[in-house]
């Protein structure tokens, strides 16, 4: 993503943008969150280009957020689309001053708020997943025996 040419000559886009405190410079998507973005999305046509294009305007706009102000796991775009990043930090990559920059890998996308109001709580949803996971281990334990 970084280097892109703009339309006016001899001008570039900035090739870092800061997401909290990481100074993104590329983004990856895994196969695991292609898949659900074009599940969960409902966009069947999108290509990883589109997805990192759509990321990258949406970083630069700064429309896309930590969706809870502790934790960097999970962020928001135009606070509705969940998606769960990682960053590497890449030693070989630094800005002008010296700083360094991470890649941001895309592990999944979660869907979005206006569609699935579960996704609103996120901590309350799946500490419910994990009581109803573990109550259906005890019945079929119990079964077994």
């Amino acid at each position: 993503m970084k280097d892109r040419k703009m339309s006016r000559w001899s001008t570039y886009d900035p090739f870092n943008i800061e997401l909290a405190d990481k100074k993104v410079y590329d983004i990856v998507i895994t196969h695991h969150a292609h898949s659900r973005y074009r599940l969960r999305i409902g966009d069947e046509a999108a290509s990883l280009e589109e997805i990192c294009a759509f990321l990258w305007e949406k970083l630069k706009s700064g429309k896309v957020a930590p969706y809870y102000k502790n934790e960097e796991d999970v962020y928001a775009v135009d606070d509705d689309l969940l998606f769960v990043a990682q960053f590497d930090n890449a030693n070989s990559e630094t800005d002008l001053l010296g700083n360094p920059l991470h890649r941001m890998i895309v592990v999944t996308f979660l869907g979005r708020m206006s569609e699935n109001l579960e996704l609103r709580d996120l901590r309350s949803y799946y500490s419910w997943l994990r009581h109803s996971r573990r109550m259906t281990l005890i019945k079929n334990s119990r079964k077994q025996k």
